[in-house]
């Protein structure tokens, strides 16, 4: 129930005054990218630091609050679009949050770095977690809001993520497919899953597996390459058989001429 969000995939060391310039991630998230970064990218500026992670921070509080990211960014959406929008655009938030959830989400999504919360005093002394024990935070003696299911195999979100990945990723982590593929067979029907005993949900599920054709180009070339080559090796044999047919009929023409020739 202690909750952990990690990914180290392209994470760089930035060691004293350095930093960094390039623009990398998993399109579809794209939008959780901080403003300085495509502003490098656009301009050739003089990069950015750390204060983006917190950006980032902010971006996945607001959408697990709100069910949408603040800011409409495709990954079909230009640099430039992208650069403009931050200018322009205002963060709308809920009416319903508090005020200091509110403080809070504007501090980690202000624009300028300098203002932003990049730290993680900074964060400890905002006074909306004024009461919060982090201590006991960090020794994960709090209780949690939520424990999953600890049966292993046991799936502890929304299957429909796991399939996003799939279709999103080359390389699903963890190997999956293979995964869900195994439990499934396992479980059968007597998994006692809350998620699993959603008949209709399992059976969309299952249609989209099945329907689903992972696109392999090598192994599409393979298959082209083996059909050509098995194409040549019916095409000789088709000739080698046509010329057998006819020296056939060449023999037969010459033994009845032969024949004829001795009766007369």
């Amino acid at each position: 129930g202690h909750v952990h969000v990690t990914d180290f995939n392209i994470a760089t060391v930035v060691k004293g005054t350095e930093k960094a310039t390039s623009i990398a991630g998993t399109k579809p998230y794209m939008a959780s990218l901080a403003p300085e970064i495509f502003q490098s990218f656009m301009d050739g500026g003089p990069g950015y630091l750390y204060s983006i992670d917190w950006w980032s921070l902010g971006i996945t509080s607001y959408e697990l609050l709100r069910g949408w990211r603040p800011y409409e960014i495709h990954s079909s959406t230009p640099v430039d679009e992208i650069v403009n929008m931050f200018k322009i655009e205002r963060v709308h938030y809920s009416s319903t949050w508090s005020k200091g959830m509110v403080a809070l989400l504007k501090r980690l999504l202000a624009k300028d770095p300098v203002c932003r919360l990049s730290s993680l005093s900074d964060i400890q002394s905002s006074p909306y977690l004024a009461d919060v024990n982090w201590d006991a935070v960090q020794e994960k003696t709090v209780t949690p809001g939520f424990v999953p299911n600890q049966k292993k195999g046991r799936l502890n979100c929304d299957p429909t993520f796991e399939l996003e990945e799939m279709i999103l990723e080359s390389k699903p982590l963890h190997k999956k497919k293979k995964r869900l593929a195994k439990n499934k067979s396992k479980d059968g029907s007597k998994d006692g899953s809350p998620l699993m005993k959603n008949g209709h949900l399992q059976q969309c599920l299952e249609t989209v597996r099945q329907e689903f054709i992972i696109f392999n180009r090598e192994k599409l070339s393979k298959q082209q390459t083996q059909s050509e080559n098995t194409s040549d090796t019916d095409s000789k044999a088709s000739i080698q058989a046509l010329g057998m047919a006819q020296d056939g009929q060449n023999n037969n023409v010459l033994q009845t001429g032969c024949k004829t020739v001795c009766n007369s």
